[in-house]
């Protein structure tokens, strides 16, 4: 066993010994020529990264990416851009604001530069475009996403500009721009076609997708990109694996479907996952279950953090809201003929002039049949009829006679 294996071994039982013996082989010296020792050193950098993750130790991860400069100047140029990248990864992949994640990228750019690695450099300008969109500044985002895509069109590496695409695909999508978010992601998947895609890139490709499609009410088709997502990333032990799984819960809820919520989760790959953001989902189901706007505002208080939080789910909470409020309204006049609005009102626990406002937006919109007797506060509700298609269909045989008399027309215009 190796040094390396047996700090693997014992991380959980002993981390802090674990992690002297990290630091005893990453801080040895070593020469040009002895590749097995810089096999064993590299090898060591990255289980001390994941190890450091694990721990939550993001300073101390940011510390030892500064830190390797001087072994990374020995090795090659295609190994240390390796090396940087994978643990710039995972010190984003932790997902910690810890505030050290920009300075740490620009300073790792500025290195690369120095160095004069420009695959490096890209890949790391890559990487500060996703920060500065976590981080809400988007001017900056998409000012480095157009300077790196101008330098990409002069290489080729396909990959990077495929990562380059969806970021800027995400940046459009949270600036509501879906139109450019929608055509960005296009690229990034034609890009995608003619090239190899790990598993992780493919899954954030399908993320993407099943969101944009969730923006065009398409919830059946973000629902089958969701699921492709989540399986991606739970073949990675990702965990954006309940992130997606919560969007396939929100698709079901919004195609009017919360029974199949359960299902799901009960299924082979619903039974690994759980958290918070996947039992908020089954109280929004419940609640579209029953029709109820109260437990419906009760889940939106307790789960704040992961739905008014969450910007995809956020952005459908309005329509979920109307849709709950419609069909409770709708079961609430159901055995009526006659209602007073102020019946409703209290039936609901909601402002008069709400519901009045939402009982003539659904008789506009033809979701039942009624009138709103706003003199005396009564809402007068009709027997659903099958509409008499008579008028349609003369309107259409009158037009089909009109094309038969302009096509004879034509034809006698010929012989005379």
């Amino acid at each position: 066993m190796t040094e390396v294996e047996y700090a693997l071994s014992i991380e959980s039982q002993d981390p802090e010994q674990a992690l002297k013996i990290y630091q005893s082989i990453t801080s040895q010296d070593v020469k040009a020529e002895d590749e097995n020792k810089i096999k064993e050193i590299e090898t060591a950098l990255v289980s001390m990264g994941k190890f450091l993750a694990k721990q939550n130790k993001a300073s101390e991860l940011a510390n030892l990416i500064k830190s390797i400069r001087p072994y990374l100047s020995i090795i090659s140029k295609a190994k240390a851009s390796k090396i940087v990248r994978e643990l710039v990864d995972i010190f984003l992949d932790m997902g910690s604001s810890t505030g050290l994640e920009i300075p740490l990228c620009l300073e790792c750019i500025e290195w690369a530069k120095g160095e004069k690695r420009t695959f490096l450099t890209q890949a790391l300008e890559g990487k500060l475009v996703l920060l500065y969109h976590a981080n809400g500044d988007y001017t900056q985002a998409l000012t480095t996403i157009n300077r790196v895509m101008k330098e990409l069109k002069k290489m080729d590496d396909k990959q990077l500009l495929m990562e380059i695409q969806l970021s800027e695909s995400k940046v459009y999508h949270t600036l509501r721009n879906i139109p450019k978010a929608r055509a960005a992601l296009t690229s990034a998947r034609t890009t995608a076609n003619s090239i190899y895609v790990p598993p992780k890139l493919q899954a954030n490709l399908d993320m993407q997708s099943g969101i944009l499609h969730g923006e065009e009410k398409d919830f059946k088709t973000a629902y089958s990109y969701f699921y492709e997502a989540f399986e991606g990333y739970d073949s990675i032990d990702s965990p954006l694996a309940l992130t997606s799984l919560k969007y396939m819960l929100l698709c079901k809820i919004m195609l009017n479907t919360p029974d199949d919520v359960n299902g799901i989760l009960t299924g082979k790959l619903g039974l690994k996952y759980s958290g918070e953001g996947i039992e908020a989902m089954k109280a929004i189901a419940e609640a579209s279950k029953k029709r109820s706007i109260s437990i419906f505002n009760e889940t939106l208080e307790k789960f704040e953090g992961e739905l008014k939080k969450d910007a995809v789910v956020q952005n459908h909470l309005q329509s979920l809201y109307d849709n709950l409020l419609e069909r409770n309204l709708v079961r609430i006049i159901e055995p009526y003929s006659r209602v007073q609005l102020s019946h409703v009102a209290d039936t609901i626990d909601l402002p008069y002039d709400i519901v009045e406002k939402k009982l003539s937006q659904i008789i506009l919109d033809k979701k039942f049949s009624g009138i709103l007797d706003q003199g005396s506060g009564v809402l007068i509700v009709y027997d659903g009829s099958e509409s008499d298609q008579t008028y349609t269909y003369a309107l259409d045989t009158i037009s089909q006679m009109g094309k038969v008399v302009d096509a004879l027309f034509k034809k006698a215009q010929k012989l005379s």
